[in-house]
């Protein structure tokens, strides 16, 4: 099965339910297959996790840019990173920023397999080997890559730093001090553009299957995660 028909089968057969009324409605099937079999804008792939709009009010495009995290109810800030990097290299960047992290890690899984649009349920897991993590999630770089329903965060469990690997395939640092994760995204190739703007800010779409979730649920255990 091409992944035009799997991504038709995931995403607007088998789940109409999880869908807002969208634009992509409006689309004959010709259009719809037409545009979702593009996964190459430029230089930029993305992964088989998610499609901008049919209108492109946003072309996906690499780079990174700063930004100012502010609490809701504290008010309290934090500086942020937010990249967007091609499919090809998205996964060991992911990888090469979690060592400023340091040698323990706390864990947060996050599931929107069967949530409503707009949300999704967070897992924990405290003080984990840095290095037992990461050698876990080389087995699950499929998972990680190309579910739309599958993100993860690891934090710095003596301070607030954090990196997430979100459901869209972004990368998201807080930090106060940026500068290490700075310059692995500069060593990798990205630069700074503070007007970027990501694939999220704009409609689209995610794709999932009953495979992913039986994944999930297997680093989910792996992980040391058995309960939400």
């Amino acid at each position: 099965m091409s992944f035009i028909q799997r991504f038709l089968e995931r995403v607007l057969r088998n789940s109409p339910r999880r869908m807002a009324r969208t634009s992509f409605e409006d689309l004959s099937q010709d259009e719809l297959d037409a545009h979702l079999q593009v996964g190459r804008y430029g230089e930029y792939l993305l992964t088989d996790a998610i499609r901008p709009s049919f209108g492109l009010e946003i072309v996906p495009r690499e780079g990174y840019r700063r930004d100012t995290y502010r609490d809701p109810e504290t008010g309290a800030t934090m500086p942020v990173l937010a990249a967007s990097v091609s499919a090809e290299r998205l996964f060991d960047v992911f990888m090469e920023l979690l060592t400023p992290l340091g040698d323990e890690i706390d864990v947060v899984m996050e599931s929107s397999h069967e949530s409503e649009p707009g949300f999704h349920s967070d897992m924990y897991r405290e003080h984990m080997d840095s290095v037992i993590f990461k050698s876990t999630l080389y087995d699950y770089e499929e998972l990680l890559l190309n579910d739309g329903c599958t993100g993860l965060a690891a934090l710095n469990p003596n301070g607030p730093m954090e990196v997430q690997f979100d459901e869209h395939k972004l990368i998201f640092i807080y930090a106060h001090d940026l500068a290490p994760f700075e310059e692995i995204l500069q060593a990798s190739g990205l630069k700074r553009d503070d007007s970027l703007r990501f694939i999220s800010e704009a409609e689209h779409l995610h794709s999932t299957d009953d495979a992913y979730r039986e994944q999930f649920d297997e680093l989910k255990f792996r992980l040391g995660i058995d309960q939400d």
